[in-house]
């Protein structure tokens, strides 16, 4: 069964300033999306399946469906603010939905096969999706899970600082994972983080979480009692998020699940800021013009 790929995609890319998830970055107005499809496709992957919100829909569908048709099978998700659908009784107030574990969540009753997890505005580099797709065909269990592994310095912005999550890692496999909010090179090119107005160095070879993430469909029943419980802990809280790291922490924490780290070299870039854009261009272009991607992806 080949494994499926879900684009967390339901973002409102505040800091951005834009919906950038269909903002146009490759020579003919390619999204960064399609750079990742395009990669997992190759690889193997048989279903793209879009979490977004469903007033996006229709736009989604007609960037994404003339090109995937015949290609490769589409599926969509929609991340909700309902409750109900998880056993909870009221509602709660808030700005935007719950974050990127519930977002996968979402998926619960369209995933039957094993899949992983990816942002829509990071750019991840086709070795990624090789190694993820070997690990989702042959290594994947209910118990055994993966990330994909980033060096640290490899997926920095010049132009301010990055949330990352830095994986402590023993004999391959993360032992934890912890978020730093404040991520950045400093003036003689070396890294470190700031916490509470500390800075703390980084060594630059440390793997860090670009949410790439490898699962089963255990991984819904593992995570819906956890989301109950962070939404009651947090149902005065219109801001807390149920994030993918604190799900694969505490399968970690529980034993129920090990994450394999597996080591990619490649080097990720995104859009987090707007000056990050013309980076992102060149980035590509430069891909386009060695050769590791044709120069119009769909044509």
């Amino acid at each position: 069964m080949k494994p499926t790929l879900l684009i967390l995609a339901a973002g409102m890319a505040s800091r951005y300033g834009s919906m950038k998830q269909v903002d146009g970055f490759g020579p003919n107005g390619e999204t960064i999306i399609d750079y990742s499809i395009y990669d997992a496709i190759n690889a193997g992957f048989g279903k793209i399946s879009f979490i977004i919100r469903e007033e996006f829909a229709d736009a989604f569908k007609a960037i994404f469906e003339p090109k995937l048709a015949g290609r490769v099978e589409t599926d969509y998700v929609y991340q909700n603010y309902d409750l109900t659908q998880f056993g909870i009784d009221y509602e709660v107030e808030r700005a935007k939905p719950w974050g990127t574990a519930h977002a996968v969540l979402a998926a619960r009753n369209q995933i039957n096969e094993p899949f992983c997890v990816i942002n829509a505005d990071d750019f991840y580099g086709a070795d990624a999706f090789q190694k993820m797709a070997k690990f989702l065909t042959t290594d994947v269990a209910d118990d055994a899970y993966a990330i994909i592994g980033y060096q640290v310095d490899r997926t920095l912005s010049d132009y301010g600082t990055v949330s990352r999550g830095v994986c402590q890692v023993e004999d391959g496999k993360m032992v934890a994972i912890n978020e730093r909010l404040k991520v950045y090179f400093k003036e003689d090119g070396s890294v470190a983080y700031e916490d509470e107005g500390v800075e703390y160095p980084l060594d630059p070879n440390t793997r860090v979480s670009m949410n790439f993430w490898g699962f089963t469909p255990a991984v819904f029943k593992q995570s819906e009692p956890m989301f109950k419980a962070f939404v009651e802990a947090n149902k005065e809280n219109p801001k807390a998020e149920f994030f993918i790291p604190l799900v694969a922490d505490g399968l970690i924490k529980t034993g129920e699940a090990s994450f394999e780290v597996i080591p990619t070299d490649a080097k990720w870039f995104g859009v987090t800021y707007k000056e990050d854009k013309p980076i992102v261009q060149a980035s590509i272009s430069e891909l386009v013009n060695n050769g590791t991607y044709p120069s119009n992806l769909w044509s």
